[in-house]
């Protein structure tokens, strides 16, 4: 249950003073929808709502935690803003608030909002993908099968197009990466990974237009690539790791105009 949503949560509100005379004063109290969103996310946390369970209705909800239906209702909204919740309006079995899987687009969006306020440098973002890339390439020379592989191909294909535009080649340079994590077997590496690269998609295609030697540019990335592939058909875990740690820190430093390189 929530309680005292409209109180502070600490004691008195006169300022006293601590040891070393530090000086004391009242904390800003918390919103109604932030001590909402803490009991449903209690909830998710402890086990007891999981992906597809109901919330109970709003004016039942708002009814338990002793809250108004407002406060009830801006949680709602906050948390299907973060992919956590999804609601259905209408009648029947299939309306209602439901617990939904977090969608990558959610976290796309609060790590391309962080990284263009620059909170996240896109130097650490670059060897966030060292790391996480590494472990995928990795994982799919062991785990990748004939779809996989033949979906790496197609991409490359893709970015061998003559003519493709930069936009282009970058789209699909992405889904080349994101197909590998995919191919490595791990949904949450796979979403991360789509993710973070969503985050760089501005500054990379900024940094594309800035390329005077386009042809030479995109020669290097695909044969990069191609070293890539070839390593994961031969099922070379640590080569197809190190070539892809490789790729990423050595497209990174050829795009010297990139925002925090």
């Amino acid at each position: 249950m929530v309680e005292n949503a409209h109180h502070s949560e600490v004691g008195p509100h006169r300022s006293t003073a601590g040891a070393g005379g530090a000086a004391w004063g009242p904390v800003s109290r918390r919103s109604t929808h932030e001590l909402v969103i803490d009991a449903i996310e209690d909830q998710i946390m402890s086990g007891a709502l999981a992906v597809g369970d109901l919330l109970p209705p709003e004016r039942e909800l708002a009814s338990r935690l002793q809250v108004s239906r407002t406060g009830v209702r801006e949680a709602i909204r906050v948390l299907e803003a973060h992919g956590v919740l999804r609601s259905e309006v209408g009648s029947g079995r299939g309306a209602g608030t439901f617990v939904a899987a977090l969608p990558r687009a959610a976290l796309e969006r609060f790590l391309r909002l962080h990284v263009a306020l620059a909170n996240f440098p896109v130097h650490d973002v670059v060897e966030t993908r060292v790391l996480l890339e590494r472990a995928s390439a990795a994982l799919a020379a062991e785990r990748a099968d004939a779809e996989a592989l033949a979906e790496l191909e197609q991409l490359l294909a893709r970015m061998d197009r003559p003519g493709a535009s930069r936009e282009d080649f970058n789209d699909a340079d992405t889904e080349f990466h994101v197909a590998i994590a995919r191919a490595g077997g791990n949904a949450l590496f796979a979403e991360m990974t789509g993710a973070i690269r969503a985050s760089l998609r501005a500054p990379i295609l900024e940094a594309f237009t800035k390329v005077e030697d386009w042809d030479a540019m995109a020669g290097m990335l695909r044969a990069q690539h191609r070293q890539i592939l070839d390593a994961l058909r031969a099922g070379e875990s640590e080569e197809a790791a190190r070539l892809t740690a490789e790729h990423i820190r050595a497209a990174a430093a050829a795009l010297p105009d990139l925002p925090g390189a």
